[in-house]
């Protein structure tokens, strides 16, 4: 009899609830201190989706978000009425978001390697300092300095292309140069600030490692090579995971500070942010261009999901979940 009490006292410590509750009798203290945190996350990024209904409606402000009449897909449909200008958008948006991915981290990481091999430290903090400061820089000056680079008439390279006896360029009516200039701009501003996020994942790893490796006589290169990049390895999967959740989306004040929604140039700079801009928001409907919002983030949250299991059949220590 005694025996059965305490195997039904050690089934009840298993059950689902008493786990749980002595899991938050364990853990209150951090809770608590999470608290904040988890309310504001819900108050500012779950409850604000309930309102994701108005896409699916003919709003109107007699009858609010919830009173207004279903019209299922409609809202949906001035995007893909017009498909060769969407599926532009669409490629453009995709096609621009890759290479400030793919080469936004190159340099990010060259950054990070340069900083790390920087012993000086008042050389060290003038260079993270410099690097990092376009990234406060708004995109409407960056547009302002871009424009004396490149005017036709009085730029810095075109003067200086003259000066080499070169002709002149005409960058802003001849659309082939700006996924180039698209990308080195995004470069410039956030390289930098990047570049700081994975020098503080190499300044935590073990110094023994370049010591030894040092010791039996690895160059620089062979020590950046087969030390540095390898355990850097996780942070650049996780951070090019996080920037693939991304790749459906554009940044609509660079494309205005930066190309200034010329017609001339949407060949290769009218993404879908600014395709929703011309089409839809101009005109003051917001509901339009919600729902092209919905269906940027579906399309991403499905990116994610599918880059995370193909890194999961690689090595799963690199997944995010």
């Amino acid at each position: 009899m005694l025996v059965s009490r305490q195997k039904q006292d050690s089934g009840g410590a298993h059950r689902p609830e008493n786990r749980i509750a002595g899991h938050f009798k364990k853990y209150h203290q951090l809770w608590l201190l999470a608290l904040p945190g988890i309310i504001l996350t819900l108050m500012f990024a779950y409850i604000p989706m309930s309102g994701l209904v108005i896409i699916f409606k003919d709003y109107n402000y007699r009858d609010g978000i919830f009173g207004s009449p279903w019209v299922g897909f409609k809202n949906f449909e001035f995007f893909f009425a017009n498909f060769s200008k969407a599926w532009r958008a669409t490629r453009n948006t995709i096609l621009l978001n890759l290479c400030y991915t793919v080469f936004g981290t190159a340099m990010a990481v060259m950054l990070a390697v340069m900083f790390n091999e920087i012993r000086h430290k008042k050389y060290l903090k003038a260079t993270q300092s410099l690097s990092i400061m376009p990234y406060f820089i708004s995109w409407v000056v960056a547009g302002g300095i871009l424009r004396a680079l490149l005017n036709y008439d009085g730029g810095a390279i075109n003067n200086l292309l003259v000066t080499l006896g070169f002709d002149k360029v005409d960058f802003y009516n001849d659309p082939k140069y700006w996924r180039i200039i698209l990308t080195l701009c995004n470069i410039w501003k956030g390289a930098g600030y990047n570049g700081i996020i994975y020098f503080s994942t190499i300044a935590g790893f073990d110094t023994s490692l370049y010591e030894s490796a040092q010791v039996d006589g690895a160059n620089l290169w062979q020590r950046i090579r087969y030390i540095t990049i390898p355990l850097l390895k996780p942070t650049i999967v996780i951070m090019f995971l996080l920037s693939i959740g991304k790749i459906m989306s554009g940044d609509l004040t660079m494309m205005m500070s930066i190309t200034n929604l010329s017609s001339m140039l949407l060949e290769t700079t009218d993404i879908i942010d600014t395709y929703v801009y011309r089409s839809v928001i101009g005109m003051g409907d917001f509901v339009m261009g919600s729902a092209v919002g919905l269906y940027q983030s579906m399309f991403g949250f499905a990116l994610v999901l599918f880059s995370n299991w193909l890194v999961g059949k690689f090595d799963k220590e690199y997944r995010l979940f």
